[in-house]
């Protein structure tokens, strides 16, 4: 096998519901690593909230922020932040439509305390890792601040949580034609939709091109592992795309392969399928 430059995603494919990186998750990336391969985190979080537990594992580079921050080593491939100009114009159309939103910067995260009280009360559906984890960084008590904090000074990304989807529709009528949207899974009784705006200049795939450009590798050569929608690009973009068991139907049923749950070890058990390990 030749060598790849593997991909993964952090929540419902790495880790689960914020939890450390199981045994087998560690045994794989260093047995992957130890083969010649190189692996990369490939998250939409931001760097401040990807945490020692999942940096310690060891990781040839980083795509956070669903692609607006990429580290390679410690060289820092790119970085583009969205002007404060642009994250108040977005404000104001989210909140013009009763949207609560969660700005996440180089420095942290601030949040509508709105959104805080809405994420307590949601009920996710099992996919949507993505407000899993954000209920879960509640609970730990990880330091989001409140918005009356944020400096002001631009950022990466803007997650929404809306108790409407036809409100989060309304907005793509003045954002849509600068972002791509994504929307996590919902089941049909949920209270509570959220997602993410990105910039459609920006994203996990064209990250990975990127990585493969500043390591002389041929797009052909990666394989990314995803469960949500905000890993289509990334999975649409890889030599080899792999479905967590839990992930939503969507990827599921464009990628070239499934395997186990991340509860299940489902990164572990494919390496080992796929020869990496």
């Amino acid at each position: 096998m030749n060598n790849k430059l593997i991909f993964l995603d952090i929540d419902g494919t790495l880790v689960s519901a914020m939890a450390p990186p199981s045994a087998l998750a560690v045994k794989a990336v260093h047995g992957a690593r130890a083969n010649g391969h190189k692996v990369f985190l490939c998250t939409g979080r931001n760097m401040p909230i990807i945490g020692r537990d999942i940096l310690d594992v060891g990781f040839d580079g980083v795509i956070a922020s669903a692609g607006a921050h990429i580290e390679a080593g410690d060289r820092v491939l790119f970085d583009s932040l969205l002007p404060e100009e642009r994250i108040q114009e977005c404000l104001s159309v989210f909140h013009a439509h009763g949207i609560y939103c969660r700005i996440e910067t180089a420095e942290g995260i601030y949040t509508d305390p709105q959104m805080e009280a809405l994420l307590k009360l949601a009920k996710p559906d099992k996919a949507n890792s993505e407000l899993i984890r954000m209920q879960r960084e509640l609970e730990a008590g990880l330091p989001i601040l409140p918005y009356d904090e944020y400096p002001c000074e631009g950022a990466y990304k803007i997650c929404f949580t809306s108790t409407s989807l036809e409100s989060v529709e309304k907005t793509k009528e003045y954002l849509g034609d600068r972002f791509g949207y994504v929307v996590h899974p919902y089941a049909d009784s949920t209270t509570c939709y959220n997602g993410e705006i990105i910039p459609k200049a920006i994203d996990k795939g064209r990250g990975m091109k990127l990585m493969c450009q500043y390591y002389g590798s041929d797009i052909q050569d990666t394989v990314a592992f995803g469960d949500s929608m905000n890993d289509y690009e990334m999975m649409e973009t890889a030599g080899i795309s792999v479905a967590m068991g839990n992930a939503c139907d969507t990827l599921k049923n464009m990628a070239d392969r499934i395997c186990e749950a991340v509860w299940d070890d489902g990164i572990y058990h494919e390496f080992q399928r796929m020869g990496i390990i």
